[in-house]
């Protein structure tokens, strides 16, 4: 992945500092409103990552010490971590083969009197059935929260995903589409929980210190700290970069779409099969995933080979319960996380890669593959 980064997000970013507001202050609350609108949300608070975003979520949902969360495995570790970090218990779910994601089939049996709230992924970009998740979790009172952390810029049934989430977290990591360097945003669709989410993110302050410095500069304001808080604040010179980014969206995942089809038609005979959209939406292709055929060399000799080729792939997603803080955490068998991890790897995709290195990759893997 390489982020399409350039000039004008250089210029934005060179605006903010001349300004002398760096800290979260009114580009922030301008990205805000943009993410909101793009999205068709009331409400978007923008954090330092998605994790935070994820663990603000958690929080906002009432989840704590003793909750249990369904989550995948299939799935960036820091999903479960977010559950770990409010002293909830992961529960891990497997996915379909298809998507990489949740659905209400592989929820449904691990739901419990415990269960509090489930962590649906649009993985890789894949937009996750979150109606048919929500219609299982609702009537038993469960928060069903979006991870939407690769989502930005895919669609669910026609509208951008995460917009139809009771709550959602976005990732602004180099390696997705739409980047700040780091950054997350939490949208909702709740007046009062998106207040105390703002007040949360900045140590529980019942006034933010651009809302102060707006009053009179800050003369006679005083702040109170109601709840224990977090500093999980974006700077106004990341906010100046996501605006611009936010901006280059459409343009981003069109061109990724153009070049995952072009994959898909030069792979399809090597039998290869590539990550595609479900029926019930379409993806961004943050992640170009394939799965290797059966009878593909080990994939560790695989990525091994194509670096020599000068193509550089990498491991499939990861699958949380392999890893060592989760290994000896309860599960059901989880067959379809453990075959996708084990056999997928990720292709380059991103907005400025040509053809002509898209046919070096290709090359690369039908001598691989024979």
């Amino acid at each position: 992945m390489i982020p399409w980064l350039g000039e004008e997000e250089a210029q934005a970013a060179a605006e903010a500092v001349r300004s002398g507001w760096v800290a979260q202050g009114p580009r922030v609350a301008a990205f805000e409103r943009a993410f909101a609108e793009y999205l068709g949300v009331p409400h978007a608070v923008a954090v330092s990552s998605c994790t935070t975003a994820l663990q603000l979520a958690l929080i906002g949902a009432g989840v704590g010490p003793g909750d249990e969360v369904v989550v995948p495995s299939f799935s960036f570790v820091a999903t479960a971590n977010a559950v770990t970090y409010v002293g909830a218990v992961p529960v891990f779910a497997d996915v379909e083969l298809a998507t990489g994601n949740l659905t209400a089939g592989t929820v449904a049996p691990l739901l419990t009197e415990r269960t509090r709230a489930v962590i649906a992924v649009d993985q890789g970009g894949v937009p996750v059935d979150l109606t048919a998740i929500e219609a299982l979790a609702g009537p038993r009172g469960i928060t069903v929260i979006e991870d939407a952390a690769c989502g930005a810029g895919s669609l669910l049934r026609g509208r951008p995903v995460g917009s139809g989430a009771a709550i959602a977290a976005y990732s602004f990591h180099p390696r997705k589409l739409l980047t700040t360097g780091e950054g997350g945003m939490v949208t909702c669709q709740d007046g009062e929980l998106a207040a105390r989410l703002r007040r949360l993110r900045e140590h529980g302050m019942s006034v933010s210190a651009a809302d102060r410095h707006a009053a009179s500069g800050g003369a006679g304001v005083v702040e109170t700290y109601d709840e224990i808080g977090y500093n999980f604040r974006m700077t106004d010179i990341q906010a100046a970069i996501g605006l611009v980014q936010l901006g280059k969206l459409p343009a981003m995942v069109a061109r990724r779409r153009e070049l995952a089809e072009r994959y898909r038609a030069l792979l399809g005979p090597l039998g290869e099969r590539l990550v595609a959209d479900p029926a019930h939406g379409s993806g961004n292709f943050q992640a170009c995933w394939l799965l290797l055929p059966e009878d593909a060399p080990d994939r560790t000799e695989v990525l091994t080979r194509l670096a020599a080729a000068g193509v550089s792939a990498r491991r499939g997603i990861m699958a949380a319960h392999l890893e060592a803080p989760y290994k000896d955490a309860a599960r059901v068998p989880l067959p379809n996380t453990e075959l996708l991890t084990g056999r997928s790897l990720i292709l380059p995709l991103y907005h400025t890669l040509t053809e002509q290195q898209q046919d070096t990759v290709v090359g690369a893997l039908r001598v691989i593959l024979g």
